[in-house]
């Protein structure tokens, strides 16, 4: 039998007898449709794609920002300047290295363009006949500081000036003078065999090692400069002292003036540092001490900023020794801080940096570049030449290394993150002016000379600190509220509750941060024993209705409504908040009295939290950033973790109650199980947006990196009063912190772009990077395992 026309047109399908049957038309998709579809489909690929790359491109531009802070140092050679130099004369170079110059003790000072051309000689305009016997460049000040055989000291003042040209290049213009030389001792001509002078606005010395009768002694003398409204005016002679009789003996050798003009070091021939202090009623020998146990001390000197010494000797041993108030102690001392890796053979020359904390030493044929606050060794030079000397520009971007036969190598230093490195961001380092090392974060200050301090873990800690405080208290309140709305409460309320919740969820960090600190940080500053109470009170009062609710007849409960029990829990936790809210004070009084240092008592919580455990108290502290940052997190955790609780299939719920289980044990034994990776993926998203809040943290604390002084990271000194507590310092819940994330918001605006500083905080940002990535991941690992573990099919 022929198929009729509609059928021969109408689609079919085989059944499985192999007999065709029609399919209807409305299963057919249309051919705009399946267009659409392969567009989004695309789409969505592409879109996944771009979100990758997007990551990945982050990441490459944060690791081509870090990535510097790890590299050394580069010193290359650059020109040859033929300064024809003479043995002995220091040489010095301008801030641009194109017009070195050196001085060998005569009556000019020889100029030589590092570019070509004949030498300028400028006279120093010292006295006729003057025979200079000990000379020292000050590249600091830009002067050249003189003895001479008479027993006078001076300097000559080294000066340049850049003047711009038509064509837009530039020329530099060298001048010289001299101030008037000044007898060391009046009526004595004895010569000079070193000196050094200081100048700190108000006070100006001159300390010098001179030849008197056979022996050497030191002579310092003191120069004072009026100041008045009219400006600066005379300098004048303030004090002659002889300090050869604090000596006790020893021969001195080098002597080093400190830039506040008020102490000197002196090197003798038996290898001590001599520290001499002046007070009002004279000269003090403070501390001897010696920075070798064996090798002959080859030099002495200042560090930039002259708070600590560099000391090395011939066996190219290299240490710093800083002035600190040792534990214990109210004087500052000079103390071992730093020791570098020695070079080859005795170091004959040192420069300091007039920028940072580098220097250079070398010898002959080697020189190192080295760090101090790391005590890093940057780059380690082998010399094709024999060096006996050594210059550096202003801004430490040339070296000038004068060879024996007169000739200054020009080498370029290219070391712009000198104070960065592994030790630096995350070790224990030895700072200037500290007692012992520490972890410490101070990015900047107002002074040229300023250690920049950049240990991230002050960061870390206070990040991991913050963020433990607000998970405290979200944490719990987020997952009951959410077991008991979504196991507990009736249908009509919790669709009431729920969408309040996820508004809640939207509210800004900087309104939450605004009323942290304005509002609840002087509101808990004074009442911190009600807060207490309020924590013992409302869950106890909470759990001993439950307990009596629970034991009341079947009969009076079932009056009420299931899932309505709120309307009588409520009021009763209410009133014990507020009972436990206005015995707060009576509590202060009676438990928390703190006994000042006059004898007297005051009932102060604030006052006795310090005496209790040694652990400071602050307004904005770690209380108020666990209830306002857990108030931020809260709605994240208990959306997330309601949706888990009520995806519970109700199958297995209504046959547990079936074979006889109560509510609570059915949420206890099959709800949270089977819940479970949810509700650990809703605590690690809660996590995340704790470990990353930023305005919050900013707001409503100190914003002060902060690390225990002692070192240690979880426990203090164990014991409970005077002064002690089990606790390190900066896990305190009653002081503040400072985040990566708010650390990151508050500096960067300010740091200058390519700056060490500026890559740092891109490395902190990594560091944020890594820390939730490594706690996502190990939460990822666990909700797999959970999931498998208590899967329904």
């Amino acid at each position: 039998m022929s198929p009729s026309p509609s059928d021969a047109h109408s689609p079919t399908t085989s059944s499985a007898q192999g007999s065709p049957r029609p399919v209807p038309e409305r299963f057919i998709v249309s051919k705009g449709t399946l267009r659409w579809d392969r567009f989004m489909s695309s789409a969505i690929v592409f879109g996944g794609i771009g979100i990758i790359v997007a990551v990945f491109g982050i990441f490459a531009f944060i690791a081509l920002e870090i990535a510097p802070l790890f590299q050394g140092a580069r010193i290359e050679e650059k020109t040859k300047v033929a300064l024809a130099a003479p043995a002995g004369a220091v040489v010095g170079m301008d801030e641009w290295s194109e017009l070195p110059f050196y001085y060998d003790g005569g009556s000019d000072v020889v100029f030589q363009p590092a570019k070509g051309g004949n030498a300028q000689r400028l006279p120093t305009g010292l006295p006729a006949g003057t025979l200079v016997t000990a000379k020292r460049h000050d590249p600091l000040k830009g002067r050249v500081v003189i003895g001479t055989s008479s027993g006078e000291v001076g300097f000559v003042n080294v000066s340049y000036l850049s003047e711009y040209q038509a064509k837009g290049s530039s020329i530099v213009k060298p001048s010289v003078s001299a101030e008037p030389l000044l007898p060391l001792r009046e009526g004595v001509s004895a010569p000079v065999l070193d000196m050094d002078y200081a100048d700190s606005g108000d006070k100006k010395l001159f300390a010098a090692i001179q030849e008197v009768g056979g022996s050497r002694v030191i002579t310092t003398l003191s120069l004072k400069q009026k100041k008045s409204l009219m400006g600066k005016g005379k300098t004048e002679i303030d004090a002659r002292d002889d300090l050869t009789a604090l000596l006790a003996g020893a021969i001195p050798r080098h002597v080093l003036v400190a830039g506040t003009a008020d102490s000197l070091l002196t090197l003798t021939d038996a290898g001590e540092v001599l520290y001499f202090y002046r007070l009002s009623s004279g000269w003090e020998l403070r501390q001897r001490f010696k920075p070798f146990d064996g090798g002959q001390v080859t030099g002495v000197d200042y560090l930039f900023g002259q708070v600590s010494v560099v000391c090395y000797n011939e066996q190219g041993q290299v240490r710093i020794f800083s002035l600190f108030v040792p534990e214990g102690g109210t004087t500052r001392l000079f103390g071992l801080t730093k020791e570098f890796q020695p070079i080859y053979g005795p170091i004959t020359y040192y420069r300091a940096s007039q920028r940072n904390k580098s220097f250079l030493v070398g010898n002959a044929r080697e020189c190192a570049l080295c760090y101090a606050t790391t005590a890093s060794v940057r780059r380690q030079v082998d010399l094709p030449f024999e060096s006996v000397s050594v210059a550096m520009d202003a801004k430490a971007e040339h070296l000038g290394f004068l060879d024996t036969k007169g000739t200054m190598h020009l080498y370029e230093i290219s070391d712009p993150h000198p104070e960065a490195g592994i030790s630096a961001f995350f070790g224990e380092v030895w700072y200037e002016g500290f007692a012992k090392p520490k972890y410490e974060w101070q990015s900047t200050s107002g002074t040229d000379d300023f250690e920049p301090k950049l240990s991230l873990v002050p960061l870390i800690i206070g990040s991991l600190k913050g963020t433990f405080y607000a998970m405290l208290f979200a944490v719990p309140i987020a997952l009951l509220a959410a077991i008991y709305t979504s196991q507990f409460l009736a249908p009509g309320m919790k669709r009431v509750v729920k969408p309040a919740m996820e508004i809640m969820a939207s509210l800004p960090s900087v309104v939450l941060g605004f009323l942290a600190a304005l509002w609840l940080a002087p509101l808990i500053e004074n009442r911190v024993p009600s807060i207490l109470l309020l924590v013992i009170s409302i869950p106890i009062s909470a759990s001993l209705l439950g307990i009596l609710w629970g034991r009341l007849p079947i009969a009076h409960r079932n009056r009420l409504p299931k899932g309505t029990e709120y309307l009588l829990i409520a009021p009763v936790m209410i009133f014990f908040a507020w009972v436990g809210w206005q015995l707060g004070p009576a509590l202060e009084k009676a438990v928390f009295v703190a006994t000042m240092p006059d004898g007297s008592q005051i009932a102060d919580f604030r006052m006795w939290w310090p005496r209790f455990t040694g652990m400071s108290y602050d307004q904005r502290n770690c209380l108020v950033i666990g209830f306002m940052m857990g108030f931020a997190v809260i709605p994240v955790i208990f959306t997330i973790a309601e949706d888990a609780l009520s995806n519970v299939p109700p199958s297995l719920t209504s046959a547990s109650e079936a074979l006889g289980a109560s509510r609570w044990q059915v949420v206890r034994t099959v709800v949270l199980p089977i819940a479970s990776a949810g509700i650990l993926s809703a605590i690690m998203i809660g996590l995340g947006r704790a470990v990353g809040e930023t305005m919050v943290v900013v707001m409503a604390t100190g914003n002060t990196p902060f690390f225990d002084e002692s070192g240690n990271f979880f426990f203090g000194d164990f014991g409970i009063g005077s002064g002690q507590f089990p606790l390190a310092d900066h896990w305190n819940p009653f002081n503040g912190m400072r985040t990566l994330s708010a650390n990151i918001a508050v500096e960067l605006p300010e740091a200058a772009q390519g700056s060490t500083h500026y890559r740092t905080l891109f490395l902190g940002a990594l560091v944020l990077f890594a820390m939730t990535f490594v706690l996502n991941t190990v939460a990822e690992v666990m909700r797999q395992k959970l999931r498998e573990k208590f899967k329904i099919v």
